[in-house]
């Protein structure tokens, strides 16, 4: 280091969640920064060497606060908050303990927005939003049918008059690494090998997606910044179903993918019922610079399905 260059800052970053997938390799990328890293869960699984860590139950605030005692962080990353119980919660414990909080959420808070063009933020306003404290949050089978939901009430509860400030990261459907636990590539490939139809909308409509490194990156890079408010985190370019079904079938012989058309009833993983697309233009302006979804796909589905480094 020169006498000209500047130090690096070293700043105190608590995750909550974290332990797997994109998560996992965010905790290495601030790790590896040089950065303070602190990890909160449930203890189902330690975090690398190298990061402190802290077990508690979010959803219990006695408990929470009992694990934090006196701690304060310079920015707080919450990968698993999944209800406005779960926000308000963190509103209150976090109030005197952040000077800033990024919220992992999803482009399905836009299940409602059926738009060609790519939604902006604005198309979900979380401020007017109506926050429901009441409905059954602690149900697993209500909170995972209501996932968007809960995520757009999250949103809300940080976005009235917040206590710090804060940036809701509304990412993409996540593709790429060989650690991916949902199987939905996974389910292409065994319906190839077996000759078996795909069946999709009959109206069948694109989404954007986001490399499991890449998602890593951008919040790594939002912790960094200042900016608040919902930003959109995907690739450039869309995909549809036929496009997908294409990368899968170049790994598995003699595969060759049939869409099957229904009206109504079960679908496909990746295939819907309406656009899904989203406009990453803000945080192009901000200073993040996305790669393209065609680009990248081929090596994701590889080394997914285990045929292939990215």
């Amino acid at each position: 280091m020169t006498i000209t260059e500047k130090a690096p800052e070293v700043r105190k970053i608590l995750v909550i969640g974290g332990n797997r997938y994109f998560g996992k390799r965010l905790i290495a990328r601030l790790l590896a920064a040089g950065n303070r890293v602190t990890v909160l869960n449930r203890g189902s699984s330690p975090p690398p060497p190298g990061a402190i860590h802290l077990v508690a139950d979010r959803d219990d605030e006695k408990s929470l606060n009992t694990a934090l005692g006196a701690r304060t962080f310079d920015v707080v990353i919450d990968q698993v908050c999944y209800t406005p119980l779960q926000a308000a919660i963190a509103r209150r414990v976090f109030a005197r303990r952040t000077r800033r909080y990024v919220l992992t959420s999803t482009v399905e808070v836009y299940e409602y927005e059926d738009s060609a063009a790519p939604v902006r933020e604005t198309a979900v306003d979380p401020l007017g939003v109506p926050v429901d404290l009441g409905l059954p949050w602690h149900e697993p089978e209500f909170r995972e049918a209501h996932y968007g939901e809960g995520k757009r009430q999250a949103e809300a509860v940080f976005a009235a008059d917040p206590p710090f400030p804060y940036t809701a990261v509304r990412v993409a459907h996540v593709l790429g690494g060989d650690d991916d636990f949902t199987g939905r590539l996974d389910y292409y490939a065994d319906r190839l090998r077996a000759g078996e139809p795909i069946p999709v909308p009959a109206v069948n409509h694109p989404a954007t997606y986001i490399h499991v490194e890449e998602i890593a990156d951008f919040l790594a890079w939002a912790a960094r910044e200042d900016f608040t408010g919902p930003v959109n985190a995907a690739s450039h370019g869309v995909l549809n179903t036929g496009e997908l079904c294409e990368a899968v079938a170049a790994h598995v012989p003699a595969g060759k993918a049939v869409l099957q058309p229904v009206e109504v009833g079960e679908v496909s993983p990746f295939s819907f019922f309406r656009s899904y697309g989203m406009d990453n233009s803000r945080a192009e302006r901000l200073g993040f610079s996305f790669g393209d979804v065609r680009e990248w796909l081929p090596g994701a589905v590889a080394e997914t399905l285990g045929k292939g480094d990215v």
